[in-house]
């Protein structure tokens, strides 16, 4: 058996279909199926019971998970201690982020990285900050937007102001009837609009909402005069400077979307992980 195996189960377990767990390592589904086979073989022992909606665990496939997560956590822990006793920066720097602060910022950041420190092997998981907080003890370090998560350390990079945009002028003596569009985003962001459209209800009045996938997306149907569309300030660039926007404000107060560092006490005392933080916190401060 190999870590990849155990990984594997873990991942069956966590999403539930074959078909997921494929999409999501990106190797065919029979691929998955045959190294399930596998496993099971090795073992002796069913693991999952396939059903039409997901994969149920046995009683023994229970047990199996369990060790597969034990074998998982034991070999990073040699490979964190390994990595502290060296005196050349090596050893894995496992990172969880935002997808957009990994597409607009994380690159520069791990360009100048990974060229000091070119031992190191850098797991990068991108997506949902929701997603990314339920999992975060699973990573080094977490870089996620919204609210920040409670236990661990906890460091503010930088506050996003919000603006609504449209190709058409946000008029004072009149209510904005327009169609809103909006990208797929963690609760936390459409609580902070609709905190501000209720606020604002005598001037900016959505007659239907527009549901796309991207940000990037939300942004040129915005420009192409689809509707209105919701950006922070990291995404908006030039829009500023060439259509009509307000910056969001409850009270005179600015809304933002702020975006966190989080690690788990004693995680710097890896140095691939601290140089990592001290870069990062040097790149927004």
């Amino acid at each position: 058996m190999k870590i990849d195996d155990y990984n594997l189960l873990l991942k069956l377990n966590e999403i539930g279909t074959v078909r997921g767990t494929a999409k999501v390592i990106l190797i065919s589904q029979p691929a998955v199926s045959q190294r399930l086979k596998f496993i099971e073989e090795y073992f002796g022992e069913i693991i999952f019971i396939r059903t039409s909606k997901r994969l149920k665990v046995t009683p023994s496939g229970e047990l199996i998970l369990k060790h597969a997560k034990e074998v998982i956590e034991r070999e990073q822990i040699i490979k964190n201690r390994l990595a502290a006793s060296s005196i050349e920066v090596k050893g894995t720097l496992s990172i969880a982020c935002s997808s957009l602060v990994s597409q607009r910022y994380l690159p520069k950041i791990l360009a100048k990285f990974t060229k000091e420190y070119p031992l190191v092997t850098i797991d990068l998981v991108t997506g949902m900050s929701e997603d990314i907080k339920q999992n975060s003890k699973d990573y080094h370090v977490n870089i996620i937007r919204g609210d920040k998560i409670k236990e661990p350390t906890s460091i503010l990079l930088f506050k996003d102001p919000l603006y609504i945009f449209d190709t058409e002028p946000f008029k004072e003596d009149e209510v904005k009837t327009r169609p809103l569009i909006s990208f797929k985003s963690d609760k936390s962001m459409h609580a902070l609009f609709d905190n501000w459209l209720y606020h604002h209800q005598g001037s900016v009045n959505p007659v239907k909402k527009i549901n796309v996938d991207q940000i990037e997306t939300c942004k040129q149907f915005m420009i192409e005069g689809i509707g209105m569309a919701i950006l922070p300030k990291s995404v908006a660039g030039s829009l500023v400077d060439n259509y009509h926007y307000l910056p969001l404000k409850v009270k005179g107060e600015p809304i933002t979307r702020d975006t966190w560092l989080n690690y788990q006490p004693g995680i710097r005392k890896l140095p691939q992980v601290n140089h990592f933080i001290e870069l990062l916190l040097e790149e927004f401060e």
